[in-house]
């Protein structure tokens, strides 16, 4: 075999089609996506937030006892230590809501014992107190941004409920906390993609937990991954009628501007979280008097599928999903971040337990034979 054939393939594209790791995690199985072998639908459908972040984290779902310890577990991380608040009016809040979030992680890691120590245990702990703890930081840093006072969440209250509560200062309705906690499920994991395998590759090196999910946040960040949502809600507010959908998508595609949240790497038949989303869009977007935000998505996925043959992935209805819900289009891909937080804990885990640092090799394309010259005969 060449040189040559030995890197062909897609070996330079992304890793494309490339078996990284073993998993038992998630993975995409035909035209629906499995949690540790249940459908996204069935649990989506049916479970908790906090039992699906169970599931990812130990193989099964908890029984009644092993839920109400880990719904305790899970309730004692999510308020902040003390120390932390003086960050929020100390650091800079006119930043990218992603890089406040990354900031505020790192400083956590410096307070925490645990910080440090490789065990299980340790890193269940510290898995927990990073997923109790993503959505706090958000809704604090909303809060403090627009000059109010941070809220701490209540005892006894799910991620879902203590989140909104958290952000708009009122109790939210059993329906909309159902609603996000169908949202936190959808995006708790999804196989290896891009923040799931950074998260694996830092901590693959026995960086840490708090390393490796900082390394997650930020490949999040991009417009690629999570912040694609945003994106959407940015066209369909500046689309602003649909009068002027067909106008714009016509010049956008004539352009060769990419319309966000179409295509995906591995669906090719369809999205299953995305079907979830769209039915959860027209709801939404009809309790909150904006059922045209739903109608010209409807209208913008059945263009590009005529005309591009594309199909929309989680981040085209996640927008208008969350944009009804009062959600700030900015706090998007944070929010995203609160839930693939347990995945990725879940991969930090699942990474420890069978470990082996990842080196992969490049394809070099460079010259070669060059000879080193002195600096006057250059």
């Amino acid at each position: 075999m060449s040189e040559e054939r030995e890197y062909d393939g897609a070996l330079d594209r992304g890793l494309e089609g490339v078996v990284a790791c073993s998993t038992a995690i998630s993975t995409i199985a035909g035209t629906t996506l499995l949690y540790r072998g249940y459908t996204i639908e069935d649990l989506a459908a049916n479970a908790t937030f906090e039992e699906v972040v169970h599931l990812l984290w130990f193989g099964r779902l908890p029984n009644a006892e092993e839920l109400a310890r880990f719904q305790r577990e899970l309730d004692d991380a999510q308020p902040l230590p003390s120390e932390s608040f003086g960050w929020f009016h100390g650091l800079p809040t006119e930043v990218h809501p992603m890089d406040f979030l990354h900031a505020v992680v790192a400083g956590l890691s410096l307070h925490d014992p645990d910080a440090n120590v490789m065990s299980w245990e340790a890193n269940l702990r510290k898995a927990i107190r990073l997923t109790g703890r993503l959505g706090t930081i958000i809704a604090a840093y909303d809060r403090v941004r627009n000059g109010q006072w941070p809220l701490q969440p209540l005892p006894g209250r799910s991620l879902a409920w203590n989140f909104l509560y958290m952000l708009h200062g009122k109790e939210p309705s059993p329906r909309r906390v159902r609603q996000l906690d169908t949202c936190l499920i959808l995006h708790a994991d999804h196989e290896l993609n891009a923040s799931a395998f950074s998260a694996r590759v830092t901590s693959s090196t026995l960086s840490g937990m708090y390393s490796s999910i900082m390394a997650a946040i930020g490949t999040l960040k991009g417009e690629l991954h999570g912040g694609a949502n945003e994106r959407v809600m940015q066209m369909l507010l500046e689309i602003g009628s649909p009068k002027r959908l067909e106008a714009y998508l016509d010049d956008a595609i004539a352009a060769k501007r990419k319309v966000m949240g179409f295509g995906h790497r591995v669906y090719k038949e369809g999205d299953p979280r995305a079907a979830i989303l769209k039915k959860m869009s027209a709801e939404l977007t009809a309790e909150t008097g904006r059922p045209e935000l739903y109608e010209m998505s409807a209208a913008i996925e059945e263009y590009m599928h005529d005309r591009k043959g594309l199909i929309p992935n989680v981040d085209f209805y996640s927008a208008t999903v969350y944009y009804s819900m009062g959600i700030p289009i900015d706090l998007f891909t944070p929010v995203f971040a609160a839930s693939r937080v347990s995945g990725w804990c879940a991969h930090v885990l699942e990474q420890y337990s069978n470990n082996r640092i990842y080196r992969p090799r490049g394809k070099y394309v460079g010259p070669t034979g060059l000879r080193y010259a002195p600096i006057d005969e250059r």
